[in-house]
């Protein structure tokens, strides 16, 4: 549960909404790539440039959305579409 004003879209609204967000661990679907990439990096054989992140591992995202509603201080309705998840995968 957070504050519509600190999901950080801009919303001057001081309504509470449920954000469901993914999180967890996926290493055991790792594949062959994940596999690779991981002892490249290991070996730096890869190096990453500076302002890059690699991820030898799947991570865990939303795989479809849900709209949130909520009243902003104008008593208006505001919609924002694709902001909760609604289902999680692993993805990569």
């Amino acid at each position: 549960m957070v504050k519509v004003r600190d999901l950080g879209l801009g919303f001057n609204s001081d309504e509470i909404v449920l954000f469901k967000y993914c999180s967890g661990s996926c290493h055991r679907t790792r594949s062959n790539y994940d596999l690779t990439l991981g002892s490249l990096l290991r070996q730096q054989l890869i190096t990453p440039g500076p302002q890059e992140r690699v991820l030898s591992h799947p991570c865990c995202r939303p795989t479809r959305y849900e709209a949130v509603s909520f009243m902003d201080v104008q008593n208006t309705w505001q919609t924002v579409e694709k902001l909760s998840a609604a289902e999680c995968s692993c993805i990569g």
